[in-house]
């Protein structure tokens, strides 16, 4: 097999189990609180990427580690998967799941604009266009199928999730000027996210019930390896493979539309017909920011 064929599957196996997040976490939410579902989650991803660094013979990477690089995995760590799933996590709790997704994806727009004050960009004409495309979008999606009723959603979920891309475009940032190998720098924030979440719990003093339910413990430790954990393995294969990046990570963007179909079928949730609709316009927004110009 080819390693373009090759890094298509690792591609669409990542975009698969990345559409079945948001149903994950809206059945584990259906039975944990937000604390105990992020810990079982970090916890979990913590350990499948410690196995990774062993099957890649990296672990010695780790011990190399600079005190410098240890302080700023540290805040890595803090923002995600800390804060960013704290917030994250909440906008699920209080929106439907076909909701709450899309809005969390106009981070590609976001981190243009956070460009400008942290790495000295300019902002192109076309950032602003876009910006205005994709929140179009979260408007119409926000509207839940009422978009000429003042009946929207729940005015603080999509603050949450919306806010939360604020976070992951600024850890997107931080992680990309770390030029130490990837798996090493998700491990060490992980790891350091597990000890945040180790301290929240003896701080309010909320452990995790030994009678937790099932499913959503399931669901959690689900999370923890396909939205965290080995889905990240399959996407950076993907990219290590494909002939040109640009071609693969544009299928990222069937994840949300996938998704839709596992949150109908298995959340029994009704797809209001505005979330396709402001998908597409995020989407055309994300898409026209990043079109490169055709060269004459």
């Amino acid at each position: 097999m080819d390693k373009t064929r090759q890094s298509y599957i690792y591609a669409l196996l990542a975009i698969l189990f990345w559409s079945t997040v948001p149903t994950a976490f809206k059945i584990s939410l259906g039975e944990l609180s937000i604390l105990h579902m992020l810990a079982i989650a970090t916890f979990t991803s913590t350990a499948v990427l410690f196995v990774i660094l062993i099957s890649g013979r990296k672990i010695d990477l780790i011990k190399k580690t600079s005190r410098k690089e240890l302080l700023h995995s540290a805040l890595l760590g803090l923002i995600n998967p800390f804060l960013y799933y704290l917030i994250l996590l909440k906008a699920y709790q209080l929106l439907p799941a076909q909701i709450a997704q899309p809005l969390n994806m106009i981070w590609p727009i976001i981190l243009v604009f956070l460009s400008v004050p942290i790495l000295g960009q300019k902002i192109k004409s076309k950032s602003f266009i876009s910006l205005f495309i994709c929140f179009a979008g979260v408007y119409i999606i926000s509207s839940q199928g009422k978009l000429f009723d003042n009946a929207h959603s729940d005015l603080k979920g999509v603050l949450l999730a919306t806010g939360s891309s604020f976070f992951w475009a600024f850890y997107f940032i931080l992680n990309v000027r770390d030029k130490r190998d990837e798996a090493v720098k998700l491990f060490l924030n992980f790891f350091f996210g597990s000890v945040y979440l180790i301290i929240a719990m003896l701080v309010t003093g909320d452990w995790i019930p030994a009678g937790s339910g099932f499913r959503g413990i399931a669901a959690a430790v689900y999370v923890g390896i396909f939205e965290m954990g080995l889905t990240f393995f399959f996407w950076l294969k993907a990219l290590q493979l494909a002939p040109s990046t640009d071609k693969v990570s544009t299928l990222v963007y069937l994840a949300p539309f996938l998704s839709l179909v596992f949150v109908h079928f298995i959340l029994h949730e009704p797809v209001y017909y505005t979330t396709p609709v402001g998908l597409v316009l995020i989407v055309a927004g994300i898409w026209i920011q990043n079109r490169k110009p055709v060269k004459g």
